[in-house]
Formats: C-alpha cells, sequence, structure tokens
C-alpha cells in the first residue's frame, strides 16, 4: 500500500514496513467501536434537531387547537410572539459556541454533549406545562436556555469527530455523524401533525423529542467515549489503528494531557491564520444560501407558484430526505476516491465544496424563473438544489479538523457562530426586500443575492482554503513529528 505524509516524499514512505501497515489497514476496514460512537453522534444530532423543530411544528396547534386535538388548550399569541419564540432558541445558541469549543477542549466531548443535551431534553419535557402556567415568556425563556445547551453539540461533535476518525475516514464518518441533523428534522416534520392530532394531543410532541433525548442520554453515558483511550470496550487493534493514522495530530493532544498541562489555546495565530479566515468566510456564506433556501422558499412557492408545501408534511420533510440520502451518495463517491488515492484531501474538499454550493446556486436562479403553472418543477428542483447541498459535508465541514484537530472543536465554534448569526440575518434581509410576497422580480433579488453568497464563498474557499495540519495545531514544547506517515494526503 502507498502511503502518502504531509511534508514528506511518497518514495520514502513506500519503504517503511508497508506489510504492517496493509494488516493495520485490513483489521481497521470492518466496523468497530469508532463507527459504534459515530452512530451515537448520529442519535444525538437527530435528537437535537427534532427538539430544535419541535416548536415550529407544534406551535400550528398550539394556537389553532382545531388544526389538530381540539381537546388541548390554545393560546392567543400574535405573530409577533410566535416569532418572538421561534427566534429565542437562537439567542442562546449563538452565545455558547465559542466558549464550548474550549470547554469541549478541557472536559472531552462526551462531557459537553452529554450535559448540554441531557438539560436541553428535560427542559423539552417541561415545555407543555411552561406554557400553562408561565405564558408565552415563560416558554421564551426556556427555548433561550435550550438553545445555550445545544449550542456545544456542533464543537463537542467536532471535537470528539477528531479523537476517533482516522484521517482516510475522517469525511465518511462526519458525513454519517452530522446527517443526525436532516433525519431529526425529518422524524418531527413528519410526524407532527399525527402526533398533534393524536389522543395525546400537540404537547406529546414536546414529550417524545424529550423522552427520546433521555433515553440517549442514558445509552451515551454508559456507552460514549470522548476518546479511544478513554473507552473501555475498544480492542487494543483499533485502539492502536487509529492512534497509528493520527499521529502528529490527536496523538498530540494525548500526550500533552499525560505529560504536561495542556497548551493555551493560539487565539492570534488561529484569527490571523488565511485558510481559517476563508473556512469562516465557507460557513457563512454557505449558511446565508441555504438557510434563504429552507426558510424562504415556502413562502416563494406558496405566493408565486401557489404551492403550500408547508401544509403538507411529505413536501415539508421532502428536501431535507433529498439531503438525507444525497449526503451519503456523496460521502460513498468521496470514499472511492480515497481508497484509490484519485486526489489529495484538500481537493476533495474544494471538489465537494464545489458541488454542494455551485450546483445549488445555478438552480436557485433557475427556482426564480420558474412560473405559476410549473409547481412540480419547482418542487423537484427544490428538492436537487437541497440535496447537492449535503456534499458540502465532505467540504468545508470538515475542514476544521484538517487545520488542527488539536483545536477543532474550537474552530466548530467559531465559524458555526458567525454562520448562525448569517442564518439570522438572511430572513430579516429578505423582509427588507421583499416587501410585496407576490412580486416575482422581488423574489429574483433575493435568489442573485443568494447565488453571490455561494459563489464568492466557494471561490474564496477554492483559491485559499487548505487542508493541511497548520503550525498553530502543535504546542511550542512538542515540536511537529513531519516524519510521522499519514494515511491520508494532506496535500
Amino acid at each position: 500500500m502507498k502511503l502518502m505524509c504531509c511534508g514528506g516524499s511518497n518514495d520514502s514512505m513506500d519503504l517503511k514496513n508497508p506489510k504492517k501497515d496493509d494488516e493495520a489497514e485490513a483489521k481497521g476496514s470492518g466496523l468497530g467501536v469508532r463507527h459504534f460512537q459515530v452512530f451515537l453522534l448520529f442519535c444525538a444530532l437527530t435528537v437535537a434537531y427534532a427538539q430544535r423543530v419541535n416548536l415550529s411544528v407544534a406551535v400550528v396547534a398550539m394556537l389553532d387547537s382545531n388544526s389538530a386535538n381540539p381537546h388541548f388548550p390554545e393560546y392567543n399569541w400574535s405573530d409577533k410572539i410566535k416569532s418572538l419564540l421561534l427566534s429565542s432558541f437562537f439567542w442562546g445558541y449563538v452565545v455558547t459556541q465559542v466558549p464550548a469549543g474550549q470547554l469541549a477542549r478541557k472536559f472531552g466531548g462526551k462531557v459537553m454533549i452529554l450535559s448540554g443535551l441531557t438539560i436541553c431534553s428535560v427542559l423539552n419535557i417541561l415545555t407543555p406545562l411552561c406554557a400553562k402556567f408561565g405564558g408565552w415568556q415563560l416558554v421564551c425563556a426556556l427555548r433561550v436556555v435550550e438553545g445555550l445547551c445545544q449550542g456545544v453539540v456542533f464543537p463537542s461533535t467536532h471535537t470528539i469527530l477528531s479523537q476517533w476518525a482516522p484521517p482516510k475516514e475522517r469525511a465518511t464518518l462526519g458525513t454519517c455523524a452530522y446527517s443526525g441533523n436532516q433525519f431529526g428534522t425529518i422524524i418531527m416534520l413528519a410526524t407532527s401533525g399525527m402526533l398533534a392530532a393524536s389522543s395525546a394531543g400537540w404537547p406529546s410532541i414536546f414529550y417524545i423529542s424529550g423522552g427520546v433525548g433521555c433515553v440517549w442520554s442514558v445509552v451515551y453515558f454508559l456507552w460514549g467515549a470522548s476518546s479511544p483511550s478513554e473507552c473501555k470496550s475498544i480492542s487494543s487493534e483499533e485502539r492502536k489503528l487509529i492512534e497509528m493514522a493520527q499521529a502528529g495530530e490527536v496523538a498530540t493532544v494525548q500526550d500533552q494531557a499525560k505529560e504536561q498541562p495542556q497548551p493555551r489555546t493560539p487565539w492570534l495565530s488561529i484569527f490571523t491564520s488565511p485558510s481559517f479566515l476563508v473556512l469562516i468566510v465557507a460557513h457563512s456564506t454557505h449558511n446565508w444560501g441555504f438557510w434563504t433556501l429552507l426558510t424562504e422558499i415556502p413562502s416563494y412557492m406558496k405566493n408565486i407558484l401557489g404551492k403550500d408545501i408547508k401544509s403538507n408534511a411529505l413536501l415539508s420533510s421532502l428536501p431535507y430526505f433529498c439531503m438525507f440520502c444525497m449526503s451519503f451518495v456523496f460521502s460513498a463517491i468521496s470514499a472511492q476516491l480515497n481508497n484509490r488515492n484519485c486526489i489529495s484531501t484538500a481537493t476533495s474538499r474544494k471538489l465537494f465544496n464545489t458541488i454542494g454550493t455551485w450546483i445549488p446556486m445555478v438552480t436557485l436562479i433557475g427556482l426564480g424563473y420558474t412560473g405559476a403553472d410549473q409547481g412540480t418543477l419547482a418542487v423537484v428542483l427544490l428538492c436537487f438544489t437541497v440535496g447537492t447541498n449535503g456534499a458540502t459535508y465532505l467540504g468545508f465541514n470538515m475542514n476544521h479538523i484538517d487545520l488542527s484537530p488539536n483545536f477543532a472543536g474550537i474552530l466548530m465554534g467559531i465559524t458555526n457562530c458567525v454562520g448562525n448569526i448569517m442564518s439570522i440575518i438572511a430572513p430579516l434581509v429578505v423582509g427588507v426586500i421583499v416587501t410585496d410576497e407576490k412580486d416575482p422580480d422581488l423574489w429574483r433579488i433575493v435568489f442573485f443575492i443568494a447565488a453571490g453568497f455561494y459563489l464568492v464563498g466557494n471561490g474564496l474557499f477554492v483559491i485559499f482554503g487548505k487542508a493541511e495540519v497548520q503550525p498553530w495545531n502543535d504546542p511550542p514544547a512538542k515540536p511537529r513529528r513531519n516524519s510521522t506517515p499519514q494515511v491520508e494526503s494532506q496535500h
């Protein structure tokens, strides 16, 4: 097997006991504990997103009991209060992004994600009670706290992945974990109407999503682990496979924990790193386009095309289902390219990020020119646009770990914080531009702006983005071990 190494000659690495490396890869080719840990992360993100969107689907029945089971409380909340409740989650969510990365690095990803989702699950179960006795004010406060708790999820997930995923499997395992985002949304959108109309009424939406979260917490407490070194059930062969593959990256962190206090986070180096700054831009511009799609397209299709997809649970969840399925298709393609050593890591990241942003850029503009009699075509274009967006899981979304396995959670916290601020701003900008929701020309301006963000963001990522470990990843007290082989090329 031909190994590639960062900063070294490929030929020289061919001489370094290839038989041993082939045996190690063979041992790691099947399912192992690392795959089970990724499955637990998939379940965590499924729970997180189900709890994130449950209010947006339950609020319909809470404001109009006749639309579901009329035997449960109905609240006379205005549209302004409704908007306030739906946005309150993100007030807290943005705040904890950056601190969460630092805390996950210090205490471990397991502690942070377990604490955050356990508290959030309990609060979800208490939501109907808060609405009954505290009104919208208490529900709003509760959603802010839920946002604070879920702000730790992405940074902690990245921190855990940086410890468990060998470089060669990083994109595949990362996609498997983060596809839980779509799966949780699909499940909640598809079942919420049935739950609200059942004998348990709309409160069951919160009880079930919160209850499932509590079950996940127990399972993860028993079997989850922040790293292979903390896992009791992992075999010595699999642990050795992961540690050898990550030599010079994650091994540095593990050695630090044993030999010396963790080094301070190199904030100045991080914020002056061109490769990280362009990653912030890529994440932010992607969020602008993606959330413009998911939050505004339903209004466009209802007012311009006369097709109300929000009232249809199947149509509402269809774009997310397409993204869920396509993310695995792209992951399989990436795995094949990687196994055949066809392209480098940097090229792979840029290729899939281009697929996930520039194809939606074109189809998004196409959506703006569909006629009122082309509703079916618009739905197909929407599903294709959101589906191809799944390729970004193999693009910028994994680049944090490429740049710095030791500080991946912190990097994700920073970019996700900025990205979610863009997600909040985008719908506000749409509200300013679209003064008449039935004017297609105004909507086309919105689509061209989103397409422009996709164009610029990915363009900068393709030109300036990198996928090699940055110098500030390693602590000054312990120099880089550039001669150590890596399974995946970092060029």
